[in-house]
C-alpha cells in the first residue's frame, strides 16, 4: 500500500507500463473480461482514444439540454416525499449514462437495460459461486441478456446505417474496428464506471451542503445569479455549456468533495517484474500495489485541517500528484467531464428552485462498495415558496 503522491506517481504515470491493472476475477467475468479497466498498451489506447473522443467538452456540450431534463424530471419526482437519495441519484445517472452511450435511442431500450443492470449489480460484489439460485449466478444470467440486447442496437444501427456522435458510435466507428464482445464489455464497463461513482459524490455533496449552511448560501447566491442573468438577458431558461463554467463557488464544492469523501479511495495494480523503489524498496513480481487516493487526500501536511470540508482551500490549484479523484495516467477516468457536467446541472436546480432537510440521523458510514453516508441519506424535498 503507498500512500505518498511521488510513490503513486511512480506507480501510475512514470512506471505505469510495469504495474497493471488487476480486478478479481469474479469482477472480469461480470462485466466482460474485454472491458477497459482490465487491459494496458495498445488495445487499452485505442479504447480511451474512442472513450475520450465521445466525452470530450466538444461531444458533451451538446448533450447539456438533455442532462437538464433528466435532472428536472428527477427531481419533480422526489417532491414531498422522503427519498433515498443515493437510490435516487443512482436513477439520475444511470439516464445520464445512457444518455451519453446510446444517445437519443436510449429511451427505446432503457427499461430493458435498466431491468438486466439492476440485476447484475446486486452481485458485483458476491461470492462468485455460480450455482442456481445465488445472487452471483443471477447476476452472470442479466449479464448474458444485456449482451443480446447490446447485440439487437447494434444490429439496428448497421441495418439503418446510422453514424452517431454518441459512445456506441464511436466504438462502432473505430477504422481498426471492436468486435461486437468487446463493445459490449466497454459498454456494460462504462455504465458501471459512471452510475454508482456519479451518484456517490451528488449524495455526499447534498450532505455536507445540508451541514454547512454558509457554503449552501454561497452556492445558492451563485446559482441563482446564473438564471437571473439569463431572465434579465430574455434568453430562454435553459442551461449551456458556458454557464456551466460560471460555477467557481460550486465547482469547488464538488472538488472538496471529491477530497473529503474520496470515492475512489484507491486503485488495484500488480507489479509485472521485479521493481525498485527509491532504491530502499522491491516490489516482487506478481504483488498487488495499491495506491491510496484517501490517505494523500487526507494528508494534513498536504491538505490542513483534512476533515474540515472547506472549499476555499480549492481557490488555489493543489500540487501536483496530491488531488487524484479521478486516478491519476493512462488509466485515470476518461468521463470525469461528463460526471462534473451532470452534477453542476443538478445542484443548478437542486438550489435554485428546492429545499431539502436530511431525515433522521446523519451520523455513519456504510459501504457499497462505495463510502456512502447511511442509509443513502434520507431527505425530504420541497419547492421553495
Amino acid at each position: 500500500m503507498i500512500s505518498s503522491p511521488e510513490a503513486a506517481r511512480f506507480v501510475l504515470v512514470t512506471r505505469a507500463h510495469l504495474f497493471k491493472p488487476t480486478f478479481p476475477a469474479s469482477k472480469e467475468r461480470m462485466l466482460g473480461k474485454q472491458a477497459i479497466f482490465f487491459h494496458q498498451g495498445d488495445y487499452h489506447a485505442q479504447l480511451r482514444r474512442l472513450v475520450l473522443r465521445a466525452f470530450v467538452p466538444e461531444s458533451i456540450k451538446n448533450i447539456v439540454s438533455d442532462i437538464e431534463s433528466i435532472a428536472k424530471d428527477s427531481l419533480k419526482s422526489w417532491e414531498g416525499r422522503i427519498v433515498n437519495t443515493f437510490q435516487e441519484m443512482k436513477t439520475f445517472t444511470f439516464k445520464v449514462a445512457l444518455l451519453s452511450i446510446f444517445g437519443k435511442e436510449e429511451s427505446l431500450y432503457r427499461e430493458d437495460l435498466k431491468r438486466c443492470y439492476y440485476i447484475l449489480e446486486k452481485g458485483y460484489n458476491s461470492m462468485p459461486i455460480n450455482l442456481p439460485g445465488t445472487l452471483f449466478n443471477k447476476s452472470m444470467k442479466a449479464r448474458k441478456e444485456l449482451s443480446q440486447i447490446l447485440a439487437k442496437i447494434l444490429s439496428s444501427r448497421r441495418e439503418m446505417n446510422l453514424h452517431q456522435n454518441d459512445l456506441l458510435g464511436s466504438f462502432m466507428g473505430d477504422r481498426e474496428g471492436l468486435t461486437d464482445e468487446q463493445i459490449a464489455d466497454n459498454i456494460i464497463g462504462v455504465i458501471f464506471a459512471a452510475r454508482d461513482t456519479t451518484a456517490s459524490v451528488l449524495t455526499w455533496i447534498l450532505k455536507y451542503l445540508g451541514e454547512n449552511p454558509g457554503v449552501l448560501q454561497a452556492v445558492i447566491e451563485e446559482q441563482e445569479d446564473i438564471a437571473a442573468s439569463k431572465e434579465n438577458c430574455g434568453e430562454e431558461k435553459l442551461l449551456s455549456w458556458a454557464d456551466t463554467k460560471k460555477m467557481p463557488i460550486t465547482s469547488r464544492v464538488i472538488q472538496e468533495t471529491l477530497r473529503v469523501a474520496s470515492i475512489l479511495s484507491f486503485t488495484f495494480r500488480e507489479a509485472v517484474e521485479d521493481v525498485e523503489f527509491k532504491v530502499r524498496y522491491l516490489i516482487p513480481k506478481g504483488w498487488k500495489v495499491l495506491p491510496l487516493f484517501r490517505n494523500i487526500h487526507h494528508n494534513p501536511e498536504i491538505f490542513p485541517d483534512p476533515e474540515k470540508f472547506d472549499p476555499t482551500r480549492f481557490e488555489v490549484a493543489p500540487k501536483p500528484n496530491t488531488f487524484m479523484p479521478f486516478g491519476n495516467g493512462t488509466h485515470s477516468c476518461p468521463g470525469n467531464e461528463l460526471a462534473k457536467l451532470e452534477i453542476l446541472v443538478l445542484l443548478h436546480h437542486l438550489t435554485t428552485k428546492y429545499r431539502w432537510s436530511m431525515v433522521g440521523s446523519d451520523n455513519g458510514i456504510q459501504y457499497g462498495p462505495f463510502a456512502l453516508p447511511q442509509n443513502g441519506l434520507p431527505i425530504k424535498l420541497s419547492q421553495k415558496p
